[in-house]
């Protein structure tokens, strides 16, 4: 990582951080050596590739570390000052902590840390959602202050309203995520569903038909974002939308807040103002550990508070002590220069894949991630995926709109720019990656299976995968991977 990316970065910084790398895999390595070995190999793995997936980023040495602590060993169901546990008092002040940073980068009302994941917090604002617009009013209106003092035939009742609510989100096919209504997951299964697309001509979204659906199906919730959207969103639309039809404006950011936190989207296209309730997790564009955040309104602040033990287990205390840090790192100035970063080179990487050709979703890109449709290569996406693979670049796979080759082949790949961003690449190695991509791809063909033409086989010519391979680490050379540090 570069200076500029993250924090803290220098000579004595890289220096300290071995050391502390050095003595922890001793440790391990006294106990199960095969898990420091692969330790090790991850790392140099990470090194010699091109890291294009959209989701994945390079968390700091002070990121990492915080998670290897005794807050692990510790138990702390509850909120802060209210735990079931005794001696949760530093757990206090570390979930305090990573609070009160979320609430000042990102401009929140209020910020939840607890949740284990992306998932795990659209669970804890879905249900809070149903907690605050279904079940207070309806425990009013039954003179109740808790469920508990309703009859079973109450509880009943109530329990069958709050699971016979709608919710409106993004189909996954042009760009939504599975927890938006998809209905093989939890979020498909607990409301009844609809999903909005995008413009079939464009790939844009649609924001008339976004509301001529709303006013249609009448939803609780209204969920804007997306997981491989290529472009922005107009949240203060989307609350018009969910205004007019009485819904509760959920975004889920998971992708782009690093965008939000380093002031790339601002005003309309900045969910927070905008949103009851905003959902993330801090890896990805945020470059923090694996983890969740929820950002509300106070309205629904009491709801959210009560995730665990709602939908939670107990917090992870480590992960949300990485999540401070994470979340201090991103106020600090360099970050909102590593935002501009991300997206100029998403800019630069689809500028490439265009100028070779590179049919892309919606025709290009204005923020972290890049859609190529790979069907004008022949290939499906998980050949193309594995063909990347083979020449060191590593990406996923992943649906388009009116996919002929569904969710499993898929028809395109999926490009990000916030991990090469964080080594430190610019725009010059982005349009070289396009170019590195789109030599692959037009050298692989589809090889045929016992069956037939094959959705997965493929052949790549002679040469080419190495070729390219070297190409890139060339690339990786220039822009090591947390240089000085040495294992």
């Amino acid at each position: 990582m570069t200076a500029t990316s993250a924090p803290g970065q220098g000579a004595e910084y890289a220096a300290t951080a071995s050391e502390a790398y050095q003595a922890a895999l001793r440790v391990i390595e006294s106990v199960e050596p095969r898990i420091a070995d692969a330790t090790r190999k991850e790392l140099a793995d990470q090194r010699d590739s091109l890291k294009l997936i959209a989701s994945e980023n390079y968390a700091s040495p002070a990121v990492l570390l915080t998670m290897g602590t005794w807050f692990s060993d510790k138990y702390a169901e509850g909120t802060i000052g209210h735990r079931f546990y005794a001696a949760c008092q530093n757990v206090d002040t570390v979930e305090a902590l990573a609070a009160e940073h979320a609430r000042e980068l990102f401009g929140a009302q209020y910020a939840y840390a607890q949740p284990h994941s992306g998932i795990d917090a659209n669970l804890v604002a879905y249900w809070a959602i149903l907690a605050t617009r279904v079940e207070a009013p309806g425990l009013a209106e039954l003179g109740a202050k808790n469920v508990n003092d309703l009859s079973e035939a109450d509880w009943e009742s109530l329990r069958a309203k709050m699971g016979n609510q709608r919710l409106l989100g993004m189909s996954l096919d042009t760009g939504g995520h599975l927890t938006h209504g998809f209905r093989p997951n939890i979020s498909g299964k607990m409301f009844y569903q609809r999903q909005y697309g995008t413009d079939p001509a464009t790939g844009f979204l649609d924001y008339s038909a976004v509301a001529a659906a709303a006013r249609e199906f009448k939803p609780l919730v209204l969920v804007a974002g997306y997981s491989a959207y290529p472009r922005r969103v107009n949240f203060a639309k989307m609350r018009e939308i969910a205004d007019e039809v009485g819904a509760t404006l959920m975004v889920d950011m998971a992708h782009f807040a690093g965008l939000v936190a380093g002031k790339v989207f601002t005003g309309d296209e900045d969910p927070v103002p905008h949103a009851h309730v905003v959902t993330t997790t801090t890896h990805k564009s945020l470059r923090g550990p694996r983890g969740g955040l929820v950002l509300a309104t106070e309205e629904f602040a009491p709801a959210v508070d009560k995730g665990c033990p709602m939908v939670l287990g107990g917090p992870l205390s480590h992960v949300m002590a990485a999540k401070a840090v994470a979340l201090a790192e991103a106020r600090q100035p360099e970050f909102r220069t590593y935002a501009q970063a991300v997206a100029d080179n998403a800019q630069a990487m689809a500028d490439g894949f265009i100028k070779r050709d590179a049919g892309l979703v919606t025709g290009g890109t204005d923020n972290h991630l890049v859609l190529l449709d790979v069907t004008s290569f022949g290939l499906t996406g998980r050949q193309a995926e594995s063909a990347l693979l083979d020449a060191g670049i590593v990406t996923n796979r992943n649906a388009i709109p009116a996919d002929p080759n569904g969710a499993w082949y898929t028809s395109g790949i999926r490009f990000g720019s916030p991990a090469l961003t964080t080594r430190g690449f610019g725009a010059d190695e982005f349009d070289r990656v396009a170019d590195l991509v789109v030599e692959v791809l037009k050298n692989t063909q589809p090889a045929t299976g016992p069956n037939g033409p094959s959705k997965a086989k493929y052949t790549i010519a002679d040469g080419v995968a190495a070729r390219v391979h070297a190409a890139a680490t060339e690339l990786l050379d220039a822009n090591p991977l947390y240089p000085g540090l040495t294992l």
